[in-house]
C-alpha cells in the first residue's frame, strides 16, 4: 500500500550562463551559453519521488508571475500535486550562476523572494495534508521555523519525518529529535557533529553522535561512496553505481531523497530504499541539470534489475 509523500520547501528559477569571466561593473560581455532551469531542493525532491512513483503534495510559496507558471508546468507533467501559498507581495524566487568557461567554477546569486516568506501559517494551512500522509520530508532552504513546525505537526500525528539539512545550518536538539531520519551529506555531517569524514567509521561516529543528539537514524550520503545507514548500533552500508559516464551530479542528493522516501512510503525495507535511492541518484548523475535530470519508475526498475 502506497501512503502519500508530504514535501515542504523551495522552489527558485535557476538562470545559468557560460562565459570566460564575470564582467567589470559597468561592462558587458558576451557569454557563450544560456540555461533557464527549475530548481530548488524542495521541488526537486518532489520531482525526483513523483517520477520514481511516489503520491507526492509539495507545500511551498510562489510570487504570481512566469518563474510561477515554470513551476506549475514542471510538477504538472512529474505528476507533484502543489500546495502553494500565491504570494502577489513578492515573487518567485530565481539564482543567477555564472559558470567560468574554463573551469567550471561557479558564482552565485539567490534572491528568494517568496520562498523566503514561507511562514509558520503557510504550514499551519496544510495542518490537514501532513497529518494524513505517511511521510514529511524538508531541507533548510526556507525559514527555520516552519521547517519545526511541519516536522512538529508530522511527528505529533506520527507521520514518518525525514530532514535533508542542506544547506548547512546550526540545529537545535529539539529540532533533531523530531526527526525519524536525517540525510546529510559528508559535509553536512561534520557541520552538525564535527567530525570530518575520511573513512567509513569517521561517518559512522558522525552518524552516532547525531543520534545521540536525538535523531531515530542518520543516512549519510558519501558521494562516490555511496550511503551509510545508522542506526542501534547497526550499519548498513549500499554502495553508489552510475548507469553510465558521470556528467552532472548537481541534484544527486535530491534524486537520492526523492527515491528514499518512494521507497519508505511503499513499505520498502530500509536496505531495498537505500539501494532505490541511490539508483535513482545513479541515474541522474548521467544527465545535465537538476530536476530534468529525474528517472522515471521503469527507468530505475530496469536499473536495479540489471
Amino acid at each position: 500500500m502506497q501512503q502519500p509523500i508530504v514535501i515542504l520547501g523551495i522552489f527558485v528559477a535557476d538562470a545559468a550562463y557560460r562565459a570566460d569571466r564575470l564582467p567589470r561593473l559597468g561592462e558587458t560581455i558576451l557569454g557563450q551559453d544560456f540555461r533557464l532551469g527549475p530548481g530548488g531542493k524542495g521541488s526537486n525532491q518532489s520531482v525526483a519521488a513523483a517520477r520514481a512513483g511516489g503520491d507526492v503534495h509539495f507545500i511551498t510559496r510562489l510570487g504570481r508571475d512566469a518563474f510561477a507558471q515554470m513551476a506549475y508546468d514542471l510538477w504538472e507533467k512529474a505528476g507533484v500535486t502543489p500546495a502553494v501559498t500565491e504570494d502577489a507581495e513578492s515573487y518567485t524566487g530565481s539564482a543567477f550562476i555564472f559558470l567560468e568557461a574554463a573551469t567550471g567554477q561557479n558564482a552565485i546569486i539567490v534572491a528568494p523572494g517568496a520562498a523566503a516568506r514561507i511562514a509558520v501559517a503557510d504550514v499551519e494551512a496544510r495542518r490537514g495534508l501532513i497529518e494524513a500522509a505517511g511521510l514529511f520530508m524538508t531541507q533548510l532552504e526556507q525559514p527555520l521555523d516552519a521547517a519545526m513546525h511541519g516536522l512538529r505537526i508530522a511527528r505529533a500525528a506520527g507521520v514518518r519525518t525525514i530532514l535533508n539539512p542542506a544547506p548547512a545550518a546550526d540545529l537545535s536538539d529539539e529540532m533533531l529529535s523530531l526527526c525519524d531520519l536525517i540525510t546529510p551529506n559528508e559535509s553536512e555531517a561534520e557541520g552538525l557533529t564535527g567530525v570530518k569524514i575520511a573513512t567509513r567509521a569517521d561517518a559512522e561516529a558522525a552518524a552516532d553522535r547525531l543520534i545521540a543528539r536525538g535523531v531515530g537514524a542518520a543516512i549519510i550520503t558519501l558521494g562516490e561512496k555511496g550511503v551509510l545507514y545508522r542506526k542501534d548500533g547497526q550499519t548498513l552500508h549500499v554502495p553508489a553505481r552510475a548507469s553510465g559516464p558521470v556528467v552532472d551530479t548537481t541534484g544527486a542528493g535530491d534524486a537520492f531523497n526523492g527515491g528514499l522516501a518512494v521507497a519508505l512510503s511503499q513499505g520498502a525495507s530500509m536496505e531495498r530504499a537505500l539501494q532505490f535511492g541511490t539508483a535513482v541518484a545513479g541515474i541522474s548523475v548521467t544527465r545535465h541539470g537538476a530536476a530534468s535530470s529525474m528517472p522515471t519508475r521503469p527507468e530505475i526498475e530496469a536499473f536495479l534489475a540489471s
